[in-house]
């Protein structure tokens, strides 16, 4: 429908909006593209444990009142397919949300049977108001599923065309990274036109994408010892050392991610990796997106949003240490590792010495068995297996 729309090169990272059974991101698996469902709180007929379960990446984040844990224009393109979204009523900040989170030029996807007349009237006023152009409108004959496709402007040249300035745009210096705890706005955020900004270039194809850094990133040299780093660690102790069978594995969560060094040297094995940026630490998520993988934002003082027993193994590098000031004790983090962490599943931390040796003690507790652990310089790793022990 859409020849410029070129899976797994241009687009690699795509949002699937209200996970019903995952089948739109395991079509695209073969393609290279990673499909990272959304599954929504308050959407009662919602999959997204499903999903997991299937090996498919998923996140669940309520989508009514506060944005989504993302940073600004960092999806290639979104899918939403019977998302029964309410465009009628809250469409205005809904639809602002994902061109929020829309790369410039990116593209949204809407299949849907049998949508009535009142939202898809509402849903057609919004596209307008946002500048969005359909490239497709398609209605299967078999199916009798309606596809259309719009794509996001690529420069403010049609915001500044508008007749009508509804919505509204953003003030300059409104953060269009901030993502937790934010509440939806109701203003059009204005597209990146320094050269210096990220968002003004389309990323490079996959998979030359991954160790790609454009300028805006600062620090390059930096980026590309990190990536070799995670290529000697992963390579070497993680897939080789640790006695871990990675044939066994599939859904991992590095808990506190930085650049994605982690992701990208274990992007040739048969995993996909949940990216998480405390919320405390610098925003490095929007170097993540732009490498081709994906993440979110996370305060790991709260719960994350996922189902329990939904991850194969667990990255923790220094995490502790960084979170030992902020949240009230290590056993609320490590209680949240045993909820979300499959039975027979790994975590692997790294951190100091003073940080593992009460750790250590908090696993033994909770009927862990301790794999292997590794000193070096007050520097310490950890490896642990979740039992099929419940208290």
């Amino acid at each position: 429908m859409v020849p410029d729309i070129e899976w797994g090169k241009n687009i690699r990272i795509v949002l699937d909006i209200g996970c019903k059974d995952s089948s739109f991101g395991a079509s695209l698996l073969e393609k290279d593209v990673l499909t990272l469902a959304l599954g929504l709180k308050d959407d009662l007929v919602d999959l997204a444990q499903l999903a997991l379960e299937r090996g498919f990446p998923a996140v669940v984040s309520p989508f009514s009142a506060r944005r989504l844990p993302f940073p600004s224009g960092v999806f290639d393109a979104i899918h939403c397919s019977e998302c029964n979204m309410a465009w009628h009523s809250n469409g205005v900040k809904l639809i602002l949300e994902l061109n929020r989170i829309l790369r410039p030029g990116g593209y949204f996807i809407l299949s849907t049977k049998h949508n009535s007349v009142e939202a898809e009237e509402a849903l057609s006023k919004l596209t307008v108001s946002v500048c969005w152009n359909i490239l497709a409108d398609k209605v299967d004959e078999v199916s009798d599923i309606g596809v259309k496709v719009y794509q996001k402007p690529e420069s403010n040249n049609l915001y500044r065309l508008r007749r009508k300035r509804d919505p509204p745009m953003c003030k300059e210096n409104e953060n269009t990274d901030a993502a937790w705890y934010v509440p939806l706005k109701n203003c059009l955020h204005a597209i990146p036109e320094a050269i210096e900004q990220r968002g003004t270039e389309w990323p490079e194809v996959w998979p030359k994408r991954l160790n790609t850094f454009p300028d805006w990133m600062n620090k390059i040299e930096g980026l590309t010892a990190d990536s070799e780093h995670w290529k000697t660690v992963v390579k070497g102790p993680y897939l080789t050392g640790l006695g871990v069978d990675w044939s066994t594995i599939r859904n991992v969560m590095d808990m506190k991610a930085i650049n994605g060094g982690f992701a990208a040297a274990l992007s040739k094995q048969q995993v996909w990796v949940m990216n998480v940026v405390p919320v405390h630490a610098p925003d490095t998520l929007p170097i993540i997106f732009e490498r081709g993988l994906f993440g979110v934002y996370h305060d790991w003082c709260e719960s994350f949003g996922t189902y329990p027993r939904s991850y194969d193994l667990l990255h923790a590098d220094h995490l502790f240490s960084r979170l030992k000031n902020r949240c009230k004790k290590p056993v609320v983090i490590v209680v949240e590792m045993d909820r979300i962490l499959r039975p027979g599943g790994w975590a692997i931390i790294r951190d100091k010495e003073e940080i593992l040796d009460p750790l250590e003690g908090i696993l033994r507790s909770l009927h862990w068995e301790i794999r292997m652990k590794l000193r070096h310089d007050k520097e310490g790793l950890l490896c642990a297996q979740k039992t099929v022990w419940r208290p």
